[in-house]
């Protein structure tokens, strides 16, 4: 079907031409404004900067400050162990330990020289066996410790068990590389400690620090002749533990040491008698002991410990220690529950095969303590694994009077002792 309009044809051609004008001039309109908008985001994002330079300007010092505090707190740490040593290491010396020891060869020997004459010609005249036969002696080292000056006429500080042979030699090496014979003047009856004395004046000394602040993870030195042979090794670590209680061999010597300090720092044979140092330079312990086949368990006398016999050396020429005179076994719970005690802390008065429970005329006999007693308390210090009777005894001097608090039977009593100068012989 056609549709015809009645539209005249000059009419068409101008709506045509007019709506194509109008989309022509929106498009044109459209252009501007687009280029217009470009042209302005164009022109903001060139004239903003991409970085912000004045912002890395602000953190850019504070992190370089931060590694310089960083780099400067660590290098002040390394100098102040640097100078610790520094400042101790030249009262440490070496204590080489010489003995005369056979000289072992070997020797012809006829082993049918016993045999008659008529049983020897079977053998010839010159038949001889070679065994081994001593000719003569030589000395020669056989160990070494450590020890460091507490006096700049020669006292040397060290462990006992590091001088305890009186049929060897003594030779003290100090820093600069000079010898000294040596002779051993004290050793403490109950602690792992000696003085000997070398014939020389104005030698460095140590500076002793105070053992009864220690922390765990404090940092601590020690300074020692390793192994006997590598003087002035040192090594660094932290204090472990407090207040350790072991049975330690060396010397010849088997014995029970109390209230020590354990560290990590490296302690070697021939480190004993070596000090313990802070980060100050200050001694405030003497190596005693390792753990053999662990990893780095070492331990220390405290110097607090050390510092009695130190004075009493300096005042009266000889180590003057405080002395009760029983012997005794430290209550344990598995020791109350075996005996059928009623404490289960304490020291429990009896015997051994080293003699008897109570030393005759000595304190404790004169205050009328007796075998089997069991002491609870010491001026009112409890007495238990961690703290012994000689412990606390030896915190005392001589003269001084004790309150001691005692079970005997099912009576709990006190009684006074004045603590005598311990015997020779005990």
């Amino acid at each position: 079907m056609n549709i015809k309009t009645n539209i005249p044809k000059k009419a068409v051609i101008f709506l045509s031409v007019f709506f194509l004008l109008i989309i022509i001039a929106g498009c044109v309109i459209a252009i501007n404004w687009a280029r217009t908008n470009f042209l302005n985001d164009l022109k903001n994002f060139l004239q903003k900067p991409i970085i912000d330079i004045s912002s890395v300007e602000k953190i850019q010092p504070n992190i370089s400050q931060s590694k310089i505090n960083s780099n400067s707190d660590g290098l002040e740490y390394e100098n102040m162990i640097i100078n610790s040593v520094e400042r101790t290491s030249p009262a440490v010396v070496s204590i080489i330990i010489s003995k005369n020891v056979p000289i072992i060869e070997q020797c012809p020997v006829d082993p049918f020289v016993n045999l008659p004459l008529e049983f020897r010609q079977f053998f010839g005249n010159n038949f001889q066996i070679s065994q081994p036969c001593q000719k003569g002696t030589q000395k020669q080292e056989v160990g070494g410790g450590s020890g460091f000056v507490i006096s700049s006429d020669g006292l040397v500080l060290t462990n006992k068990h590091v001088v305890f042979d009186k049929e060897a030699s003594y030779t003290v090496l100090t820093n600069d590389g000079k010898k000294y014979d040596a002779k051993v003047l004290a050793q403490d009856p109950v602690l792992d400690l000696a003085i000997v004395k070398i014939n020389t004046s104005g030698l460095p000394t140590v500076t002793l620090g105070d053992s009864n602040n220690l922390k765990l993870g404090q940092t601590v030195i020690t300074i020692g002749n390793a192994l006997g042979e590598f003087r002035n090794t040192v090594s660094k670590g932290v204090v472990s533990g407090l207040s350790r209680n072991i049975t330690a061999e060396g010397g010849g010597m088997v014995e029970k040491i109390e209230s020590l300090i354990q560290t990590d720092a490296a302690i070697n044979a021939g480190n004993s008698g070596g000090p313990l140092i802070n980060i100050k330079g200050e001694v405030i312990g003497i190596n005693v002991a390792m753990v053999s086949g662990a990893q780095n368990i070492g331990f220390a006398i405290p110097i607090n410990q050390a510092k009695r016999d130190i004075d009493s050396m300096r005042k009266t020429g000889k180590i003057i220690t405080p002395f009760l005179g029983i012997r005794y076994q430290i209550i344990t719970p598995d020791l109350a529950q075996k005996e059928k005690l009623r404490v289960e802390n304490g020291a429990l008065i009896r015997g051994n095969k080293e003699g008897q429970a109570v030393v005759k005329d000595s304190p404790a006999a004169k205050a009328g303590i007796q075998a089997e007693d069991i002491i609870l308390e010491i001026n009112g210090e409890k007495i238990d694994q961690n703290h012994s009777l000689s412990l606390l005894v030896q915190k005392y001097s001589v003269g001084d009077a004790l309150i001691l608090k005692l079970m005997r039977g099912e009576k709990t009593m006190e009684v006074k002792v004045i603590l005598s100068e311990r015997p020779n012989n005990v």
